[in-house]
């Protein structure tokens, strides 16, 4: 019999359809079944002796919501015996909904029960507590992950355990991650959190890597790259992140009629083991990333997502160095320009912040230039070594870029047309702020436009990060960039932004509430309450857009 062994997390879901994923003991039929006629099945396919199964669920009605169980060829395996939370539901916008989208990054998975968590509640457990308690009450439309869902180069106690019985750790790469088995065990630890469990269950999510998903500062630069390449475990350790990424959370990623056309998907599914398939891709995407498009679009009512990555679609030739490789920008570009006039609100989720504090932003100007040559080849080894001591990989260290970016919101955003809001969605920072740019007179757009930063889920947050990103914001840093930037001989971005909100330190998310042409922010962050345990606490709430 087969057993379920992660999952379900159910990943998409419009007026009529949905998609579940499920991994299994065994190969088996993955079936869904709602309590009002919902129902899906697919045979699941193998990679690296793993079985997996994403099931297209059909019978779902617009506006409405139903429970769902999840069976093994005709056994039922979810709901869980004895399941203390509510049962698994499938909810279906009907036009004219609000659409709330709760999103943040950066997530260490939570500890055992009952050990001490060295840096406070997760706010997804938090949340998934919360609504749980008030299963009919407000919830998230949809959960939106922006990179580090698990951490390669970061590993627990209990997972360097584990890794210690199956290989030797005095070997390279010692505890980190070091092929695919080993980032199965990742998704466990994280994804089988009892809370978090039930909460992907119920919630949809659209997910993006970034640098911890593989490694830290995963395509800071070509020096980098050719470093890592010249050792012995890296490319099995990202071929296995690219294979892993693609089955736990890429394909989730997409519309049932994307993986109907995907290839990659039919012929993975076509043979009895796709290993061979799935990693022939891995290593095409490792030799030319251009041939690889990770980033994906998501419209729910009057609102477009478009989730960028800003990772692997990068070009890292000093002389020409891109956030995005030229098919990815063109991608980008339209895909928001595409139907303007459909949608209210365009969400652009990018883990990394366009808009940084001032004295970051100059500073990874300065360091660009260093590194391009500006100042000699002297100055470009001190601006390499510092780059990756300081991570300073960010939209802002490709000023080409940055500058595109700023062109193609404000194009978005102007004229008749025009959506209510541009919100650029981002992690990573292990902060939570909110900026607002603003153009030269007569070039800006008519649309609100917002850098909406949250993170951490679930992480430490040094104190180091409180000041400097306290000083960043002000005018003393501010000053600093500037003279930062003078030596770089950079010029000043095309736009000037201001922070509107924040910065707040803790485990958070913000919740995006759209209805109409009017935008809600929330903050909340997950605090432990004194005889009642960990609780979402709203730190901030404002109007993006009345």
């Amino acid at each position: 019999m087969a057993d379920l062994r992660l999952g379900p997390l159910l990943r998409y879901a419009d007026g009529s359809s949905a998609t579940v994923w499920v991994e299994a003991s065994r190969p088996c039929t993955a079936e869904v079944r709602g309590a009002h006629g919902a129902h899906g099945e697919s045979r699941t396919f193998q990679i690296a002796g793993h079985h997996y199964a994403l099931i297209p669920v059909t019978g779902l009605t617009a506006g409405t919501a139903q429970s769902y169980e999840v069976l093994l060829d005709g056994t039922r395996v979810w709901p869980l015996p004895g399941s203390p939370f509510p049962p698994s539901v499938i909810r279906t916008p009907a036009d004219g909904d609000p659409v709330r989208l709760a999103f943040g990054s950066c997530r260490w998975a939570a500890p055992p029960a009952g050990e001490e968590d060295p840096v406070g509640p997760d706010a997804l457990d938090t949340l998934a507590a919360h609504i749980a308690a008030d299963p009919d009450g407000e919830r998230p439309d949809v959960l939106v992950l922006l990179g580090d869902q698990v951490y390669a180069d970061e590993t627990s106690k209990a997972t360097r355990r584990w890794l210690a019985a199956r290989r030797d750790l005095s070997d390279p790469p010692g505890n980190e991650v070091a092929d695919y088995e080993e980032y199965t065990r990742l998704y466990y630890e994280s994804w089988l959190d009892p809370e978090v469990r039930w909460l992907l269950s119920t919630v949809p999510s659209c997910m993006i890597f970034d640098d911890h998903d593989v490694i830290d500062d995963w395509n800071t630069s070509a020096a980098w790259l050719a470093d890592m390449r010249a050792t012995s475990w890296w490319r099995e350790r990202l071929l296995s992140g690219l294979m892993s990424y693609w089955v736990y959370q890429h394909l989730g990623n997409l519309t049932p009629a994307e993986l109907a056309a995907d290839p990659l998907y039919a012929a993975v599914r076509e043979t009895p083991d796709g290993t061979d398939v799935l990693r022939s891709f891995a290593c095409e995407a490792d030799a030319e990333p251009a041939s690889v498009r990770w980033s994906y679009r998501r419209d729910f009512g009057r609102v477009r997502l478009l989730m960028v990555d800003t990772r692997a679609a990068r070009v890292l030739d000093e002389g020409a160095r891109s956030m995005l490789d030229p098919g990815e920008a063109q991608w980008l570009r339209e895909q928001a320009l595409d139907a303007r006039g459909s949608y209210d609100h365009l969400l652009i989720g990018t883990s990394l912040p366009w808009l940084l504090p001032h004295l970051v932003h100059d500073a990874e100007a300065w360091n660009a230039a260093l590194c391009r040559g500006e100042r000699g080849e002297r100055w470009a080894r001190f601006g390499e070594d510092l780059r990756r001591r300081a991570d300073l990989e960010h939209w802002a260290a490709f000023p080409p870029s940055f500058d595109a970016l700023a062109e193609l919101i404000a194009e978005a955003g102007s004229g008749a047309e025009a959506p209510a809001t541009v919100s650029v969605l981002s992690g990573d920072v292990h902060h939570a702020y909110v900026a607002e740019p603003t153009w030269p007179k007569g070039e800006g757009p008519d649309a609100r436009v917002f850098q909406l930063t949250c993170s951490p889920v679930h992480n430490a947050i040094h104190l180091a990060i409180r000041l400097g990103f306290r000083f960043g914001w002000s005018g003393a840093g501010r000053w600093l960039g500037r003279r930062f930037a003078g030596h770089g001989a950079c010029p000043r971005p095309p736009i000037d932004w201001r922070r509107t909100g924040g910065p707040w330190f803790g485990n958070q998310l913000m919740t995006l509430t759209l209805r109409g042409r009017s935008a809600r922010l929330r903050l909340e962050q997950a605090r432990v309450v004194r005889g009642a345990g960990a609780r979402l606490r709203t730190v901030a709430e404002s109007e993006l857009a009345p």
